[in-house]
C-alpha cells in the first residue's frame, strides 16, 4: 500500500541539448553617432509600499488592554517562581536545623 510505484526504466529518454553557434558580429557603420545630451528628469517621490497604520480609539484601547494583560501574566509567572524558590529555601533551612540538632545530640546518646 505504501510502496512507491516507479515507471519502467524503458520509458526514460534522455533530453537532447543542441548548442547554437554564437552569432557572427556584423560590421556596423563606422561613422560615430552624434552625442545628444538629454536633460535628467526630476525624481518623482514614490508612494510608500505599505499604507501607514492609523490607530483609532478602539484599536488603541485594545493595544493597551493586550499589553496590560501580557505584563500581568509575566508578573504572575515571575512571582510564582520566586515563591517556589522561597518555599524551597525555607524547607532546606528547616531540614538543616533538624539535622544539626540530631547530629549535636548523637554523641551524647551513644555513651
Amino acid at each position: 500500500m505504501f510502496t512507491p510505484k516507479y515507471p519502467p526504466t524503458t520509458t526514460y529518454t534522455p533530453p537532447t541539448t543542441t548548442y547554437a553557434a554564437p552569432p557572427v558580429p556584423v560590421p556596423a557603420d563606422t561613422t560615430p553617432a552624434p552625442i545628444v545630451q538629454q536633460p535628467v528628469p526630476m525624481p518623482v517621490p514614490q508612494q510608500p509600499a505599505r499604507p501607514t497604520v492609523q490607530l483609532t480609539a478602539g484599536s488603541t484601547a485594545l493595544l493597551v488592554a493586550g499589553g496590560t494583560a501580557a505584563i500581568l501574566v509575566v508578573g504572575v509567572v515571575l512571582v510564582s517562581m520566586l515563591l517556589a524558590v522561597a518555599i524551597t529555601a525555607v524547607s532546606v533551612a528547616v531540614v538543616a536545623v533538624v539535622l544539626r540538632s540530631m547530629l549535636k545530640d548523637a554523641p551524647r546518646k551513644g555513651r
